[in-house]
């Protein structure tokens, strides 16, 4: 089944592209980023908050959303959209990335894996995966890939590819929501030969869209962006191309400029739980550093967000030491918001044709 998904392209500056996806349920920019909302919600924030902010797309977890409270108890209370009551889009991952780092008993028709929760067994198969999605409700499905650590062996990454592709011919066979994309899934770690074989097979089936796996999973920069490139330049230019799992800030820039539309990560929330902020001059801060203690300093003095316009560096620490919950928030907030802006500013160098000195500029910081 095919969904009216479509990319319009406004502009360029090289292989980096702006522009709009549309599907039935409205429009977003591109290049986006999607908050992390797991268990759909992201952590220490609200759907209202992630609204507040600006973003237009949230991403949820199939794999916790299936255990808990059930894809059936979502379907049955409006899908994710009303459960979470969020009116943006919503992508949904398969779970796969999920169930294959808990080890899982896999063969060529699908995983088995126990529970993290309370340790009962499952069964998750491309078309058990479809189904769930399809409960949920999401704007974007995705198919359930092998994603093997890196790094692995040729032999390990090869069958990846081969039960990625098989898996999403099934996948693409089942899925019936008219209203829902599905995006297809590219493997191959970091062979680049691997890689342009799995964009082309995948390719092949005519997806809505493309997510591109297993990268950004520890391997270093010089390998990770060759391999990313090799997948782009055989991926349809019509449709998006998604990056999985990628939100450190030279890692979008540079993807971005190679011509990925979709990114995903926990890391700008991760790091606020942990006291880690970003700003664009210094870089990572830690506040709970004693050199914070009395600076009366927003987080980045060129942030407008509702942290920065609101509280100090000082106040902010303080709520940290004592185990305040609103220091997460606050943080959460400051950290989203930072990375949504990093976005625009992309879009805004790409619109302009000044996208180099944006990436000179992030890779002086961030580098």
């Amino acid at each position: 089944m095919t969904t009216d998904l479509r990319l319009a392209v406004d502009s360029t500056d090289g292989a980096a592209r702006t522009g709009a996806i549309t599907t039935p349920r409205g429009s977003f920019r591109t290049p986006c980023f999607m908050p992390v909302g797991t268990r759909a919600t992201v952590k220490a924030m609200s759907t209202a908050d992630l609204a507040d902010i600006g973003f237009e797309v949230m991403l949820s977890n199939t794999y916790h959303l299936m255990l808990r409270p059930g894809a059936e108890v979502i379907r049955d209370l409006g899908g994710i959209h009303g459960f979470s009551a969020w009116d943006g889009h919503v992508l949904t991952d398969s779970g796969g990335y999920q169930v294959f780092s808990l080890e899982p008993e896999v063969d060529d028709d699908g995983a088995t894996f126990r529970s993290t929760y309370d340790g009962s067994r499952h069964r998750l198969t491309p078309e058990r995966a479809i189904d769930l999605q399809q409960d949920l409700g999401a704007d974007i499905a995705m198919v359930l890939d092998v994603c093997p650590p890196l790094p692995s062996p040729p032999e390990v990454i090869r069958l990846a590819v081969e039960r990625t592709a098989a898996w999403a011919a099934r996948s693409r066979r089942h899925h019936s929501r008219a209203d829902q994309a599905l995006f297809g899934i590219v493997q191959g770690g970091v062979d680049e030969a691997l890689r342009r074989e799995s964009a082309e097979r995948t390719a092949e089936l005519d997806f809505a869209g493309y997510g591109i796996g297993g990268l950004s999973v520890g391997e270093p920069r010089h390998e990770m962006f060759p391999a990313l490139a090799a997948a782009i330049a055989v991926l349809p230019p019509e449709r998006p191309r998604y990056v999985m799992g990628l939100g450190d800030p030279v890692g979008l820039v540079e993807c971005i400029a190679l011509g990925a539309d979709l990114f995903d990560c926990v890391l700008p929330t991760r790091l606020a739980r942990h006291g880690s902020v970003l700003t664009t001059v210094e870089g990572r801060l830690q506040l709970r550093n004693q050199r914070f203690a009395a600076d009366a300093g927003p987080i980045d003095e060129s942030c407008p967000c509702a942290t920065c316009r609101r509280y100090s560096r000082a106040y902010l620490r303080h709520l940290l030491q004592v185990g305040e919950p609103t220091a997460l928030r606050l943080l959460t907030w400051h950290n989203l918001a930072w990375t949504l802006a990093l976005i625009t500013r992309v879009r805004t160098a790409i619109e302009a044709g000044d996208l180099d000195r944006v990436r000179r500029e992030v890779a002086e910081v961030w580098g």
